[in-house]
């Protein structure tokens, strides 16, 4: 399986960009709920204010228009946010210097800045990061594809190029893609370290005689940014819908793709629906 843009290879005329988590994988909530948050408390020592400090992590990254955002800025915001309410945290000014000027938010990017400035604080955050991830490799069983993600997949694949976008570990992305037997559908996998969402698109799309014919599939506003910073449709997994979403995706919004009916009115149409639920 591919997993470098430099790789990807055109097959159709149509491309589809697909999120993983909370997208086609029901991943997201179980990460945050069991690895993110918690690991966080764990790693800077916030014990004292764990109950306080989780509710403001899970609104921030799942329940509110910043639903998805890249781990290191969900960090950053979250302490910045605890700290406004009051809550005895650091700070972590270090971290949101680094996720507002670097160009790159992975982990290489991270410990080059390590490297460079040889601040705790980013160390902790490195430390963090890893400890997610080892949480996320130890929640065998757990992953699982929405219903009708495989069958929609399937469909899209035989007009569309699939190629998955996501801000997640490029690794734990392929195993659970694999795992799931969803990756013989993808022409190629990109995660964190591939870039921005919103780069990927850009290098993707370049390979298709019209914006009008790439479509990004996503769950969070940072998948409506990255399209429209792109030019290329917006098509929502609604969050506590997703099983609807994929089969309206199968049926519905494929053919508008393809027979270029995918017209701003429809557009508008699924950013309201997109929105609403999301406005707690």
């Amino acid at each position: 399986m591919k997993q470098r843009l430099e790789e990807f290879e055109k097959k159709h005329e149509y491309l589809v960009c697909v999120d993983s988590d909370g997208c086609a994988m029901d991943t997201m909530d179980i990460k945050h709920f069991h690895c993110f948050g918690p690991r966080a408390v764990d790693v800077f020592e916030i014990d004292s204010v764990k109950d306080e400090f989780l509710e403001i992590w899970n609104e921030i990254n799942l329940f509110s228009m910043t639903r998805g955002i890249n781990r290191f800025k969900g960090l950053a915001l979250s302490f910045e946010i605890a700290n406004e309410k009051g809550l005895d945290v650091p700070e972590l000014a270090h971290v949101k210097k680094w996720t507002e000027e670097s160009d790159e938010l992975s982990k290489p990017s991270l410990q080059r800045e390590i490297e460079k400035t040889g601040e705790e604080e980013l160390k902790l955050a490195l430390l963090w990061s890893d400890r997610v991830n080892e949480c996320i490799e130890g929640l065998s069983g757990e992953d699982h594809p929405f219903d009708g993600v495989k069958e929609g997949l399937a469909e899209l694949s035989k007009v569309a190029d699939i190629a998955i976008v996501s801000s997640a570990n490029g690794e734990a992305v392929y195993n659970e893609w694999t795992k799931h037997d969803l990756a013989p559908y993808v022409e190629v996998m990109l995660g964190q370290e591939a870039g921005s969402k919103a780069f990927c698109i850009s290098q993707l799309k370049k390979h298709y005689e019209s914006e009008h014919q790439v479509v990004m599939v996503g769950d969070a506003p940072g998948d409506l940014d990255a399209a429209e910073q792109n030019g290329v449709h917006y098509y929502p997994i609604v969050v506590g819908k997703e099983a609807e979403s994929w089969e309206r995706l199968k049926t519905e919004a494929k053919d508008k793709l393809v027979n270029d009916d995918f017209d701003k009115a429809y557009q508008e149409q699924l950013i309201r629906e997109f929105k609403a639920a999301l406005s707690r």
